[in-house]
């Protein structure tokens, strides 16, 4: 190898070795807001799922859909939750996580919700890329409203018995 291809190479090199260190890790918005809590409540006619979210801006895009099966994002694999029928719901942007990978979030990532009617277990289903899932399990398939609150900011999910 000629000495000039060998300059080159380095040259290329450290070129790309400088591009990658200055992209750094990929970190959420400082406006992307933080799940922080999920609470569950009892009412007549419906169960009721709240997401507490930090301060921000409100996630601009909450799909939810009824599923037979919850995968994991981003690996694919089963979610493995009490109930007979899913619902599974994501919203964009929004986090799980701090920028240290920690949770940021109280509640067990799965728990059971005993003292609803038909809301069986929750779970939290996906934490990639600003989106964040949550899998809901029930005894039945029903109509499911899901809106968003300010002041402090929150996502409500509201599953009927």
């Amino acid at each position: 190898m000629s000495k000039t291809l060998r300059r080159a190479l380095v040259a290329v090199i450290l070129l790309l070795a400088g591009t990658l260190a200055a992209a750094g890790p990929a970190q959420a918005d400082s406006t992307t807001p933080a799940l922080n809590n999920i609470r569950t409540g009892l009412n007549p006619g419906f169960d009721r799922i709240v997401l507490d979210l930090s301060a921000g801006t409100l996630p601009t895009v909450i799909n939810y859909r009824l599923t037979d099966e919850l995968t994991s994002d981003p690996s694919g694999e089963i979610v493995w939750l009490t109930g007979e029928y899913f619902i599974e719901v994501s919203a964009f942007p929004l986090v799980a996580h701090d920028a240290n990978g920690n949770p940021t979030f109280t509640v067990p990532p799965k728990f059971r919700t005993r003292n609803l009617a038909n809301v069986m277990a929750v779970a939290i289903t996906g934490d990639f890329e600003a989106q964040t899932s949550i899998g809901i399990g029930v005894r039945s398939r029903t109509a499911v409203n899901v809106f968003t609150l300010t002041s402090p900011n929150r996502i409500v999910i509201d599953i009927a018995h």
